[in-house]
């Protein structure tokens, strides 16, 4: 990508958008074009079209997406499938009607079978059946993998796809019903340590593992594989290492100074037993993640906390 190529984030106001912007712009690129979802609703085929043919970008980041963490996933199947599928659908083939030059489709980890072997290697997607409770969202981000490849093979174009791990950083989401863990801990061990309260709550038994990647590493691998990586399938990007959420809450416990217990409520469900994935593919390209979890958390929070609690209700 050259500094004046005309870069379109799509979900540029996500966590992961957000964060590719953010690197994007410390690395010189100017040419950026975003639209809110008030301004380009992503699911209207139309509308998409319309953006492409007036704006014509060089390079496309697909960031967008319908998210949320287990109860959400589990509460809301039909809109995750649809919502997800028309998105990647419509940036993806006006993407290739407009003769974009590179796309990146950014995907989960979840995509992979939940009882696959362990770390998930990429050659991995499709052998087995998938977690329950998120399976409509993870067969709609199979789906933009095999979209990017279709169009790949089909017309030559130069679709790839990238599969984070859990992600955590700026921009997260700590509405309790519908946030991911990491996040959600962050706020609930918050509240418990400013209300005094004896203990926290965790979901399940705690023992499923969960590997957890700071967005801003991703935004790094983001443009280090847009520059160096131009073939089919997939490519993960994690950190290599896990831990259970029984670790994570009591890590976040002790940033954040919480004295209190930390409590299993084994009535609710606790979804993959691990998701390590394997990043062999991505280190011998020559990259890997700089920020320790320790260290990300401490940033989150840091944040959390200036910008008040109050914010992320």
């Amino acid at each position: 990508m050259n500094k004046q190529d005309k870069i379109y984030i799509a979900g540029h106001s996500g966590m992961v958008g957000s964060a590719i912007r953010r690197r994007l712009e410390a690395d010189g690129f100017q040419n950026l074009v975003y639209r809110t979802s008030k301004e380009l609703d992503l699911g209207n085929p139309a509308e998409v079209k319309l953006f492409f043919e007036e704006n014509k970008p060089d390079y496309v980041f697909l960031a967008a997406a319908k998210v949320g963490g287990i109860l959400a996933n589990d509460t809301y199947r039909a809109d995750f499938l649809y919502e997800n599928l028309m998105i990647q659908n419509n940036v993806i083939h006006s993407s290739w009607k407009y003769g974009v030059k590179k796309l990146m489709f950014l995907g989960s980890s979840c995509i992979y079978p939940k009882f696959a072997t362990q770390p998930l290697k990429e050659e991995y997607l499709l052998t087995g059946a998938l977690e329950h409770t998120n399976e409509p969202y993870a067969i709609a981000k199979i789906a933009g993998i095999k979209l990017c490849d279709a169009f790949r093979a089909q017309y030559g174009t130069n679709f790839i796809s990238v599969m984070p791990t859990n992600l955590y950083g700026p921009n997260d989401h700590y509405d309790l019903k519908n946030a991911h863990v990491l996040p959600a801990l962050i706020r609930k061990i918050h509240e418990a340590k400013i209300n005094h309260e004896p203990f926290v709550t965790i979901w399940g038994s705690g023992e499923p593992k969960r590997e957890f990647l700071f967005v801003d590493d991703l935004a790094d691998a983001c443009l280090f594989l847009m520059e160096h990586h131009n073939e089919a399938g997939l490519v993960n990007v994690g950190t290599g290492k896990d831990l259970t959420i029984m670790e994570l809450a009591e890590l976040i416990s002790g940033i954040i100074g919480f004295r209190g217990s930390i409590q299993r409520d084994l009535s609710k469900p606790d979804g993959t037993p691990r998701k390590l994935l394997d990043i062999s593919k991505l280190k011998n390209m020559g990259w890997k993640a700089r920020i320790s979890l320790k260290e990300g958390i401490r940033r989150v929070y840091e944040a959390y906390e200036k910008e008040g609690s109050s914010t992320h209700a």
